[in-house]
């Protein structure tokens, strides 16, 4: 997801104490004779064993469930409402006999009488009222739940004893669910598409050509059971997103004879809902490396783009280890598509935009060139893409993401007109969310627990992705400065990133998810350690998880692994702490050189140049100094400078030279929230008598 000022402003209403779980490390005790070092071992990651090992790896008795769907689902353009029968067949391959199955009903989060409704309190003074709709809606949604049946080897169906609880549903078995078998349920439901809501994922909007329709978290979704939750099953509030397993899709979706559909998976029916036209087109759009229309902008809701014929049209597609399924419907889209390929010769991966009028000139010049760049950044520093496409669709959502599938905003003025900034936002919005395929939709991690493991790792490959795709990408605009960081840092009480999706609310949340987790690996990767093996590390890392289920510690002792070295000061400082980076400079004394080493084949003086830690967290330690005679130095000190003492270092230096100036990280690198003590000029003489 990108989190917009919007979605932000949701949050920020929300009324959870946050703040608590920060006063655990802000007000530690240092009058108990312990070990209060950073550099000390992390006391609160699981012992490893046979599921996961001390390296970070999955380990040899590693297990996760399979879920499969079959999915039935039409859509009313006259009620904006969905209809969709499902039947979901559950592999269960874990050690434990199951007596129950539990079932994510996010469609819920939107009912009257929801925890998220009730969380959101009254509405702010002075709210612009576009925010409304975001925090309260007049209408009754979530879902209707026709029938919930299970189904037994014969195809027989039965009624299931079934309950519900807020965005949960428990179905009961008939029978405990052992290792190794499999159960099939059946759900027929029932749900108006929102208007944006407290979701803010899937929603409906009315554009030039009619309306458009994004459906995400849109059908019910059994529940993760695993190794570290059994069953994951808490409530979704609106922030901590989702956690699903993987399993294979099969989709029939029916919608107007005019509309085009753009889907998680593979079209299994062209023939019959493409014209032959279009089919065409897309041959010789996947054997292009630049964007070819599918559907040029003078075609849009003509005649001309649908097969002959009225009444509604099914569109039928099949994904494959898939942990989730989106789509998308409008009469009103563009469509135009490429393809890439890794290698020369290689598998072909067909990249797809889809757009209204009110999205162009920019996204039929941006969006399927970032899709492009996504493949590139991310196929090197974590692995190659394995799906056979990625689409990218314009809607209302700001940005959102699921396998294969991405909804994106940024939209030119109602004139037509944008600058360079809004081509950036466009840019952006798209590398992160089709980067989003990588984190977590492969690499599937708890995001109902974790945001920073799906969406920091993918903002500090988005970093990167932008960097690539313009060499001129504004710095501040990176989701990896640290510059920018340090403003988040620099507040009193903030919550560590290490907490419970949920409970990073009060303007916590983007930070704490998104940009304090990639710029600090962006620091581990550039001044920590070395771009080349910080690289090999980290596509170690997400190698070894892809289709599967990790969790923090198995990131950190991955990272740890592959880097030959412990990290624990770095992890605590930065992920489970509060505190910030604030680096002084606070003296410059010098000594002639004879007084200590006994001769001048040194130099003629020593410096000794005393660095505080004013803020918490212990970080390398670079800086410049500036000489007499304008040359400059830079020395770059390890963060082991404070094992012993970690509030003060001074370092030593001789030199013939007379130091003029001292700046401590002078790129800016380190997110210091305080530079006005970063500096140290030497003294003016005093003028004489």
């Amino acid at each position: 997801m990108r989190v917009s000022s919007l979605f932000l402003t949701v949050a920020a209403t929300l009324t959870l104490a946050s703040q608590a779980s920060a006063q655990v490390w802000l007000n530690a005790d240092t009058s108990k004779k312990v070990n209060q070092s950073n550099f000390r071992a992390l006391e609160d990651w699981p012992a490893p064993g046979d599921m996961r090992r001390a390296s970070g790896a999955p380990g040899n008795k590693y297990w996760q469930q399979q879920v499969d769907y079959v999915i039935k689902v039409a859509l009313d353009t006259t009620t904006h409402r969905l209809t969709g029968s499902e039947v979901v067949t559950y592999h269960n391959n874990s050690p434990d006999k199951l007596n129950y199955l539990w079932f994510q009903l996010d469609q819920n989060i939107e009912k009257k009488d929801s925890r998220a409704n009730a969380m959101s309190g009254a509405l702010p003074k002075g709210m612009d009222p576009r925010f409304r709709r975001f925090l309260m809606s007049d209408v009754e949604f979530g879902y209707t739940l026709a029938r919930v049946q299970l189904v037994d080897a014969q195809g027989k169906r039965k009624d299931a004893r079934y309950t519900l609880n807020g965005t949960q549903m428990r179905v009961n078995l008939d029978a405990p669910l052992g290792t190794g078998q499999k159960v099939q349920v059946a759900i027929d439901w029932s749900h108006e598409v929102p208007n944006g809501g407290r979701n803010g994922r899937g929603q409906k909007e009315k554009l030039k050509d009619g309306w458009e329709y994004l459906n995400a978290q849109w059908f019910p979704r059994a529940a993760v059971y695993d190794d570290v939750n059994g069953w994951q099953n808490n409530q979704f509030l609106g922030m901590g997103e989702f956690y699903l397993e993987f399993g294979n899709y099969d989709v029939s979706i029916t919608v107007p004879h005019d509309h085009i559909v753009r889907a998680t998976g593979v079209l299994q029916n062209p023939a019959e809902v493409l014209t032959a036209t279009q089919r065409n087109r897309l041959k010789v759009a996947f054997a292009a490396d630049t964007p070819v229309y599918i559907i040029k902008p003078e075609e849009i809701a003509t005649p001309a783009v649908r097969p002959a014929g009225t009444g509604n049209l099914t569109w039928h597609f099949s994904a494959q280890n898939v942990r989730d399924f989106a789509w998308a419907s409008s009469r009103g889209f563009a469509w135009d598509a490429m393809g890439f390929r890794y290698a020369k010769g290689g598998r072909t991966i067909e990249l797809n935009s889809v757009y209204p009028r009110e999205a162009m000139p920019i996204w039929n010049k941006i969006s399927t060139k970032a899709i492009a760049q996504t493949m590139v950044t991310y196929g090197r520093m974590a692995f190659e893409y394995p799906y056979p496409q990625a689409s990218n669709v314009h809607g209302a959502v700001g940005g959102m993401e699921y396998p294969m599938i991405a909804f994106c905003g940024a939209r030119p003025r109602p004139d037509g007109t944008y600058d360079k900034s809004l081509e950036y936002s466009l840019a952006s919005v798209t590398i992160h969310e089709v980067g989003h395929n990588w984190f977590p939709m492969i690499v599937a991690s708890d995001e109902r627990m974790w945001t920073w493991m799906d969406e920091g790792l993918n903002s500090f490959l988005e970093h990167y992705g932008s960097i690539d795709f313009d060499k001129d990408w504004p710095a501040l605009r990176l989701p990896g400065s640290a510059k920018s960081i340090a403003n988040f840092m620099r507040q009193a009480n903030t919550v560590p990133i290490m907490e419970h999706s949920d409970l990073n609310t009060r303007g916590t949340f983007g930070p704490n998810g998104y940009t304090k987790p990639a710029s600090g690996l962006v620091i581990l990767r550039e001044r920590v350690t070395t771009p080349a093996a910080f690289d090999e590390a980290f596509r170690g890392y997400s190698q070894r998880w892809m289709f599967k289920h990790p969790q923090p510690a198995d990131f950190f002792r991955s990272m740890e692994d592959g880097l030959g070295e412990s990290l624990n000061w770095f992890w605590r400082g930065w992920f489970y702490t509060g505190y910030n980076n604030d680096q002084a400079v606070t003296s410059v004394d010098r000594q002639a050189a004879k007084e200590v080493f006994g001769d001048e084949s040194r130099g003629t003086g020593y410096y000794r140049i005393a660095i505080e830690q004013k803020g918490g967290i212990v970080m390398p330690v670079e800086m410049d100094i500036t000489f007499t005679d304008g040359t400059t130095q830079r020395v770059k000190l390890p963060a082991d400078i404070w094992r012993s003492n970690e509030k003060l270092f001074t370092y030593g230096m001789a030199t013939s030279k007379e130091i003029a100036q001292v700046v401590i990280d002078p790129d800016e690198a380190f997110a210091d929230v305080n530079r006005s003590n970063n500096t140290w000029k030497k003294p003016a003489q005093a003028p004489l008598p």
